[in-house]
């Protein structure tokens, strides 16, 4: 199946929730033992792609009560990825960015991948399930 297709990240749903446990466990360990900064901005990212990751995983994820828990937990996500990326590019235009020798794992970077991770996540979330009839 093509990433392109329409029905990608819902027929890849437990996969795709799966890696972002996956993610978010592998982030913390990082975090924990101390070969990264411990910045607040990415520990609440890496923990709401790990929050989101277990409700997909759970087989009546699509139940109101844990789309709206998952959608907090996304939202809060969201905002403070995009808080932190939006203070990098603040630095961009004041000219005080600088990419160091580790590019790979700059904050700017790493929250914009937090945004996509997040946004795909939340849209599995309240993606239809599989098998259910639409209504017209």
């Amino acid at each position: 199946m093509s990433p392109f297709a329409a029905d990608f990240l819902e027929t890849n749903r437990r996969l795709l929730a799966i890696l972002a446990i996956i993610v978010s466990l592998a982030t913390w360990g990082a975090d924990l033992a101390q070969w990264v900064y411990q910045c607040p901005y990415c520990r609440v990212q890496r923990s709401a792609i790990g929050v989101i990751g277990v409700i997909l995983l759970l087989p009546f994820y699509h139940h109101w009560i844990l789309r709206m828990i998952g959608s907090a937990v996304g939202a809060l996500g969201l905002v403070v990825a995009a808080n932190q990326n939006f203070s990098h590019i603040a630095r961009m235009h004041r000219g005080k960015f600088e990419w160091g020798d580790q590019w790979f794992i700059h904050p700017w970077l790493l929250s914009g991948i937090a945004l996509f991770i997040l946004t795909a996540l939340l849209m599995m979330l309240w993606s239809r399930p599989q098998g259910t009839a639409t209504v017209t």
